[in-house]
């Protein structure tokens, strides 16, 4: 749970910080928060993570390393129900839970312009 969330955050810092995605996947507002449903199928079922086969770190521009050092830095240390508390009091991942019940199952996506907007908001 904490590695989706803090995924999240990379790609909401970076639509403000860089003015454009980080990466392509959508995130979807699942029940404890939002997740990258490509992400889950990669981990799903580990609770911890000591190495990842996939990807290349290389491939990251500086800015784009600085972004997730920065998230890293802020959340990095927080719990992961910490992090689900946080991402339910905020409006991206709540407009996209609408009409939905605590813990009722949904996949709809969270838009990146609402997370834009948002955490835009939060910048100034």
């Amino acid at each position: 749970m904490k590695l989706q969330k803090l995924v999240y955050y990379c790609q909401a810092w970076s639509l403000v910080w860089d003015d454009k995605p980080l990466y392509s996947a959508q995130i979807q507002a699942w029940a404890n928060g939002p997740v990258v449903p490509a992400l889950y199928k990669l981990h799903r079922g580990k609770y911890t993570i000591s190495e990842w086969p996939e990807g290349d770190p290389n491939n990251l521009t500086p800015q784009e390393k600085e972004t997730i050092d920065a998230v890293l830095d802020f959340y990095g240390d927080k719990s992961s129900q910490w992090l689900i508390d946080l991402t339910h009091m905020e409006d991206p991942w709540r407009n996209a839970r609408k009409g939905l019940g605590p813990g009722e199952r949904g996949n709809r996506p969270i838009r990146l312009a609402d997370m834009a907007e948002y955490y835009s908001s939060l910048n100034n």
